[in-house]
């Protein structure tokens, strides 16, 4: 629980509100926990082939049950974890910044 407190305090420190700094929690560590998934999934048969259908094992999916997949097996097989992770963190920032921006002080 540790990890969450200190997670929560940090939030609210910044400007967001409880229920707020929760939901960006949420969001964090649900886009943090699909991305670990994602990873996992995408290991590849043999990195030694250069064919990138082999190498994804794409070439056991039906050419016309698949033809997307298929047809980005030059991108699956460049992606980069690490710039996706960051670009994704980047985003997630710039939204929350974004959707949940303290109100500003009334005028006095």
């Amino acid at each position: 629980m540790r990890p969450l407190e200190d997670f929560l305090e940090l939030l609210i420190r910044a400007g967001f509100s409880p229920a707020n700094a929760l939901r960006a929690y949420r969001l964090f560590f649900g886009f943090l926990h699909g991305h670990v998934l994602d990873e996992l999934q995408d290991l590849i048969d043999n990195p030694d082939e250069t064919d990138d259908l082999l190498r994804l094992g794409l070439y056991r999916l039906r050419p016309r049950e698949f033809p997307r997949i298929r047809s980005l097996a030059l991108e699956l097989a460049s992606y980069d974890g690490a710039a996706h992770l960051q670009q994704g963190v980047e985003m997630m920032i710039t939204g929350l910044q974004f959707r949940f921006q303290p109100a500003p002080a009334p005028a006095t």
